[in-house]
């Protein structure tokens, strides 16, 4: 017995055409497929059941494939993000357009690609070109506490200038 499955490739005038390349099977066209070849059958030798509980679990297993598959991808373009971000104040080194190594500090992210860029100085850099990283400087401004960027240290106060702590407690 043979099936018709000239509606899966979008072939006749009936079904579904699918949407991604004819090598590819979503589980729409499976559920087609199964259904072609219930309707299809010859009444005197039926499709074992067993047969039919092997193609469901079938189905189920590629759709439960197809969520990991896009919870993974998911998770890597979080992971990929968390990665840029992390960067900013840092030391990077990539290679220009014109092969020739570059290094900056890191001043801001961008996630408006797949791949998230870094901004150094007035370039954007794709993540997955950095070559190397470089923990930046960490300590910038003057010093005086006044307007000084992240990592800045406030001047030590000196011991002296500190006022005792009175024991409110009487002894």
């Amino acid at each position: 017995m043979t099936i018709d499955t000239s509606y899966a490739t979008g072939t006749s005038g009936y079904g579904t055409s699918p949407t991604q390349s004819s090598s590819t099977l979503d589980s729409q066209a499976f559920l087609d497929l199964l259904v072609a070849q219930l309707r299809n059958q010859d009444p005197s030798s039926p499709m074992d059941s067993s047969q039919m509980m092997a193609q469901s679990t079938q189905l189920a297993t590629m759709e439960r494939l197809v969520e990991l598959s896009d919870t993974s991808r998911e998770a890597f373009a979080l992971q990929m993000r968390a990665a840029a971000a992390a960067l900013v104040g840092q030391k990077v080194t990539w290679t220009d357009a014109e092969g020739v190594e570059q290094t900056g500090v890191v001043s801001g992210v961008s996630y408006r690609g797949a791949v998230p860029t870094v901004t150094v100085g007035d370039q954007e850099i794709p993540l997955d070109q950095v070559a190397t990283v470089t923990a930046g400087s960490t300590r910038t401004g003057t010093g005086t506490g006044e307007g000084d960027g992240p990592g800045a240290v406030d001047p030590i106060t000196p011991p002296d200038a500190i006022d005792p702590i009175e024991d409110p407690v009487p002894a």
